[in-house]
C-alpha cells in the first residue's frame, strides 16, 4: 500500500495525522484477519466466517431453549442472509448446528450449536483468545484501555446505516 505520507514527515495536521492513523489501524486488521485466517485453517480445518457465525450462535447461551434466526445471524455479522445460508448449512451438515422451524412461522428457522458446535466452538474460542494475546501482546493494558476508549466515538460516528448505527457495541 502507498504510504502518502513520507517517514520523516513530523507536522503533520489532524487531517492527514487521522488519515496515518486510519491506514495504520487497516494494515493491523489485515495482518491480524489473515493470521487468525490461516491459523483457523490450519488448527481447526475451517474459515474465519464460520468461526463468527459459531460465536454469534455461542453468545446466545443455552442451546436448547435460544438460539438465533438466519436474519438475526446476518444482522449480528452485518452481512446478508445470503453469506450466512451456507455456513449455517455446512454447519448443520457437519452436527455443529441445528436448525428447527420457528414455531408459527414455517418459513423461518431457528439455528442453535449442538453440543458438538458448543465443545468445538468452545476449543476454537480458547486459541483465538490465545492468538489475540499473542498478536497484540505489544499493547499493555493502559494502552489497549486508551485505545479501545479512543474508538468508541468514532465507532458510532462512522456508523451512518440506521439499521445498525442505534446498536450497542459489544465488548
Amino acid at each position: 500500500m502507498l504510504n502518502p505520507f513520507p517517514a520523516g514527515d513530523h507536522a503533520l495536521d489532524g487531517s492527514k495525522a487521522r488519515l496515518r492513523l486510519w491506514l495504520r489501524m487497516l494494515r493491523t486488521t489485515r495482518h491480524v484477519e489473515n493470521e487468525l485466517r490461516q491459523r483457523l485453517r490450519n488448527e481447526f480445518d475451517t474459515t474465519l466466517p464460520r468461526f463468527d457465525v459459531m460465536a454469534a450462535l455461542y453468545r446466545q447461551g443455552d442451546h436448547e431453549t435460544d438460539g438465533l434466526l438466519m436474519s438475526e445471524i446476518s444482522r449480528a455479522l452485518l452481512v446478508s442472509n445470503g453469506n450466512v445460508t451456507g455456513i449455517v448449512d455446512r454447519l448443520v451438515a457437519d452436527g455443529l448446528a441445528t436448525r428447527t422451524q420457528r414455531p408459527g412461522d414455517r418459513r423461518t428457522s431457528i439455528i442453535r450449536l449442538s453440543d458438538a458446535g458448543r465443545h468445538a466452538f468452545a476449543a476454537m474460542a480458547a486459541a483465538h483468545e490465545r492468538w489475540i494475546d499473542e498478536l497484540l501482546g505489544h499493547l499493555d493494558a493502559e494502552a489497549v484501555d486508551a485505545l479501545s476508549a479512543s474508538l468508541k466515538p468514532g465507532h458510532r460516528t462512522a456508523d451512518t446505516n440506521p439499521e445498525t448505527a442505534h446498536r450497542e457495541e459489544s465488548p
